[in-house]
């Protein structure tokens, strides 16, 4: 496991929830950290909640130890707004290969209701000896 002390995920205050090869799913709070001028969750707060999900799902796909992962393809669909509380973000693959991982992110609040539906694009990229 990867120590996410000092990151962004640290600074959003998300959560891992649970991480394995075929779903990842990762918590966020709406708050002051989350919130863009106008008081709602930050569209960009919720982007960063997708591609975290995927590059952590790639990186349960792979070796750590020969290969890194970065996220070079993201788009994201912002379908509700959110105040304050609690979003979810469920990740799981769409393809696995080589030197690629595509993840399909679904982030929902606390009634299941979609706030944003991602895709994400991982290289996956052979460690420098």
């Amino acid at each position: 496991m990867q120590n996410f002390n000092h990151t962004l995920m640290e600074s959003l205050g998300i959560e891992i929830s649970s991480i394995n090869k075929e779903e990842v799913i990762m918590t966020m709070p709406v708050d002051h950290r989350t919130h863009q001028p106008a008081g709602y969750l930050h569209g960009g707060a919720s982007v960063a909640l997708a591609e975290t999900v995927a590059s952590v799902g790639a990186a349960a796909n792979v070796d750590l130890e020969k290969y890194n992962v970065f996220g070079i393809e993201i788009n994201a669909n912002h379908i509700k707004s959110k105040k304050e509380g609690i979003v979810t973000a469920k990740g799981t693959p769409i393809h696995s290969g080589k030197t690629t991982a595509v993840w399909e992110i679904r982030i929902t609040d606390e009634e299941d209701n979609l706030v944003c539906i991602s895709r994400c694009t991982i290289g996956i990229v052979p460690k420098r000896k």
